[in-house]
């Protein structure tokens, strides 16, 4: 006779594709190491019943004939975090917030409900604390938390019902990993499950027009658990970034359909919660009493806001056979390029040189427009001679030794002039047909000539 036992199937953590056997690799997306075996669900089919789309249906229209307006939005209250969100949150918006444990996602997100309480209903759902320690977290913030509704419950169809009854204007899912349906016998945070109740909850967002804020775990690796399917059914995805050991916390939107996307919030970590930083260039900036070599200051562009950071060098003789190429808050490969263009475009080798590089405070710099500071900077450090005195650099770097105009050029420069940079080495292409006031440009087109200008203000 037979045995009764469930089928199993083998689910796919970053696409949530299904495999009949465990590979190493998944046939779908390629990933390696991420087949999970699952519960082959086999109630009926749940959608049948009843028509339960994203959004009530619609007849068909002309684009012509539908009127373009702008998206409703109210604030939560934390400028930093309305920046981040592109102006504030939107009704039926779906945003997904992940970080590493104890970064402060909970905290921020206390903090902003407490404020939305005073004028709209508000509803947190927590999964992974109960309501005693989450009255603690209020007290110990000194946020007036009074109007804010706690519910601590992780089966989604309850969940529902209570949405469904007191019709809250925000919600809040902390977290998304918790929650089960009673539809899927998996247990919690599986992929099926992960899937279904990010679903669910996106549905129910978009027919009543309630704004959906999901918490979301994250692996070693940083991104977010679960299939990557959580990250394309919300409007919204935010990442908390920054060393858990330090006092500051950044917060990056990757993916927002009602804003720019790697719009960039800075927050301190205080005894009362996160508070925004009004002016985070001074973050990324190292004090020092005199210039030192090896040092070098860029402007990046964070979304919509222009930021200005260190750039620190450190090259050394190598003791080893291969040379250590060390990359911190900048992409790896891209500095194994610029040490090629360097030696071959500017006549400078590091191939028996440990290069070591840094971007001061944290931050992650991810355009190539910090090309001409990370060269600058390392050929400071071979020289041991500092770069001049207020001097910001920016410029993408090419294989052939150009040097590239970056996007934004005037806002970068007016953010430099504002914090007292008096030089500064761009592309041609970016140069102002207007002089900006008490700052003196110098535009480069190759790397050769930048380097020729640094010895001329020697």
């Amino acid at each position: 006779m037979a045995k009764n036992t469930p089928k199993t199937t083998f689910s796919c953590t970053e696409c949530g594709a299904n495999a009949n056997k465990w590979a190493g690799q998944c046939p779908s997306c390629g990933q390696w190491n991420c087949l999970v075996e699952t519960v082959l669900e086999t109630t009926n089919n749940r959608y049948s019943a009843a028509p339960q789309g994203l959004a009530q249906s619609a007849p068909v229209l002309s684009l012509a004939d539908i009127e373009a307006l702008d998206v409703p939005r109210f604030s939560t209250g934390i400028e930093e975090f309305d920046r981040v969100l592109g102006g504030g949150l939107v009704s039926g918006g779906v945003v997904l917030i992940g970080g590493d444990p104890g970064i402060g996602k909970s905290t921020l997100l206390l903090q902003a409900l407490a404020g939305l309480s005073q004028n709209k209903l508000v509803l947190y759902v927590s999964g992974e604390e109960s309501g005693a320690q989450i009255a603690l977290r209020a007290k110990r913030l000194q946020v007036d938390a009074k109007e804010l509704k706690l519910q601590a419950e992780i089966q989604l169809e309850k969940i529902l019902g209570t949405i469904a009854s007191i019709k809250p204007q925000v919600v809040v899912i902390d977290s998304i990993q918790t929650l089960y349906s009673d539809a899927l016998s998996s247990a919690p945070g599986s992929v099926a499950q992960v899937r279904e109740c990010a679903a669910q909850l996106t549905r129910v967002a978009k027919q009543t027009g309630v704004t959906m804020i999901l918490v979301g775990h994250v692996t070693k690796e940083g991104a977010l658990a679960g299939p990557r399917v959580l990250e394309h059914i919300v409007d919204t995805v935010l990442y908390f970034e920054g060393d858990t050991h330090s006092s500051f916390r950044l917060v990056r939107a990757v993916k927002n359909r009602f804003g720019a996307v790697n719009e960039l919030g800075v927050f301190a970590m205080t005894e009362r919660g996160l508070k925004g930083v009004s002016n985070p260039s001074a973050l990324f900036l190292s004090q020092h009493d005199n210039q030192v070599a090896g040092s070098c200051v860029m402007v990046t562009q964070e979304g919509t806001r222009p930021l200005l950071v260190e750039i620190q060098a450190l090259v050394d003789a190598s003791h080893l056979p291969n040379a250590r190429r060390l990359s911190v808050g900048l992409e790896q490969n891209r500095l194994a390029m610029l040490l090629a263009v360097l030696h071959r475009h500017a006549g400078v080798a590091a191939f028996d040189q440990d290069v070591f590089i840094n971007a001061v405070g944290g931050v992650k710099i991810t355009e190539p427009a910090a090309d001409l500071a990370v060269l600058l900077a390392i050929h400071s450090s071979m020289r041991n001679k500092p770069l001049p005195r207020g001097l910001v650099v920016f410029g993408e770097v090419g294989l052939a030794g150009e040097i590239r105009p970056a996007p934004r050029g005037q806002e970068r420069l007016r953010e430099a002039a504002k914090l007292g940079f008096s030089q500064a080495m761009i592309p041609k292409t970016n140069a102002p047909k207007q002089k900006i006031e008490g700052m003196s440009i110098i535009a480069v087109e190759r790397i050769e000539q930048a380097f020729q200008k640094l010895r001329e203000l020697d």
